[in-house]
């Protein structure tokens, strides 16, 4: 009989397991009996706590779309300005904790399965939303025309996107700290058109 408060414990190794996975086998070679492999722990086990290898993916994706989430939200409850709120979501985005090797094999595996899966289509889209809605909110205190304010939070919104993949793609050229010093370069273009600082 499994230990009182092991369940969580047991999630998070496996969670981790799987990344670890991931980023050594590949998405498609990763499988049940390779995670418990890395885990310490029988197959068996992953089917108690999770069902099988499609809903550990699930809640492995699920897992670092919260870490991404609690960190918006701490950086977020500490900005005092709107600018300072936006900045916190590109410093959240590009936080350092989500850059490891491992982290940034498993992010791009996620992504590349959207396509092909419901589930993680689901968990992108309410990740965009969020993001978008964080974005929008605060560029519209700042820009008075409120459609370009919506289209400097996309065009915000994009770029991270695009600065992420440069930074998984090539780490060496494209490091978290130089992504966010490029999009904190676009913040600054747009809010300067309408003289802000």
């Amino acid at each position: 009989m499994p230990k009182v408060g092991m369940e969580p414990i047991r999630k998070k190794q496996l969670i981790e397991a799987t990344v670890t996975s991931i980023h050594q086998q590949g998405y498609a070679a990763t499988t049940v009996k390779e995670i418990g492999a890395i885990a310490g722990v029988s197959p068996g086990i992953i089917h108690h706590y999770f069902g099988g290898k499609n809903e550990l993916l699930d809640a492995t994706m699920r897992q670092l779309l919260e870490d991404l989430r609690m960190v918006t939200i701490d950086g977020l409850r500490r900005s005092k300005s709107p600018i300072e709120r936006i900045e916190s979501v590109i410093h959240a985005n590009f936080a350092e904790d989500f850059f490891s090797q491992q982290a940034l094999t498993a992010w791009l595996a996620f992504w590349a399965q959207v396509p092909h899966s419901e589930g993680f289509r689901r968990l992108q889209r309410v990740n965009e939303k969020r993001l978008l809605s964080n974005l929008r909110y605060d560029f519209c205190q700042l820009i008075p025309d409120r459609k370009q304010a919506r289209k400097s939070a996309l065009g915000l919104a994009v770029m991270m996107d695009g600065l992420w993949v440069r930074c998984a793609v090539h780490p060496s050229l494209m490091g978290p700290s130089k992504a966010r010093e490029m999009t904190k370069d676009y913040l600054r273009t747009q809010l300067a058109a309408y003289g802000i600082k």
